[in-house]
């Protein structure tokens, strides 16, 4: 029997997650008291596109531009033998000095906490920052590493059995959080 994955309820709709994003640009701007020497860093492929998003909200707030970089962690994964034969690496893309920067990393779903811990790892491969502070869309829970963001655009317990999907119209021509089920 083949199981297939649908939609249980959608979470987030477009109105939403731009309130997210403003509200998390806004308690960046606090946190950090201003945006002097301030770096977004999205992990690919929508935490780039959250981060950019982001970079254009505090521009709003503060009237400077916020660098953002690229992040690929393909190569830090520590599962990466036992899901990917053939890794494709898409270029990590940071123009600028990460060394004695406040850097802000940027993902769609916190969950295990892994992908987080990888791309601190390639971060720290690049430079010493200053600061690394987490910024997530979803924070769904089921930590696996001793990790928790600094900024949560929502927090959505889940089961383990649940998929959270989160749908950008850069990517996927819409935006969207849902929860997924197997049927």
């Amino acid at each position: 029997m083949k199981t297939t994955i649908q939609e249980k309820a959608i979470i987030m709709g477009e109105n939403e997650i731009k309130r997210a994003l403003v509200r998390i640009a806004h308690e960046i701007v606090e946190k950090n008291k201003g945006v002097g020497n301030l770096a977004l860093i999205g992990i690919r492929s929508r935490g780039v596109f959250l981060a950019k998003r982001l970079a254009q909200e505090i521009f709003k707030i503060e009237k400077k531009e916020i660098p953002v970089g690229v992040l690929d962690i393909t190569l830090y994964r520590d599962d990466l033998s036992t899901v990917i034969q053939k890794p494709l690496i898409i270029n990590t893309e940071i123009p600028f000095e990460i060394s004695t920067k406040k850097i802000v990393l940027v993902d769609d779903v916190l969950y295990t906490g892994r992908t987080v811990r990888a791309a601190m790892d390639a971060i720290v491969d690049l430079g010493r920052p200053q600061i690394i502070q987490l910024a997530v869309l979803i924070d769904r829970g089921h930590r696996e590493f001793p990790i928790r963001a600094d900024y949560i655009g929502k927090n959505l317990p889940t089961s383990k059995k649940e998929k959270v999907k989160v749908r950008l119209k850069e990517k996927d021509k819409e935006d969207k959080v849902a929860i997924m089920k197997e049927v």
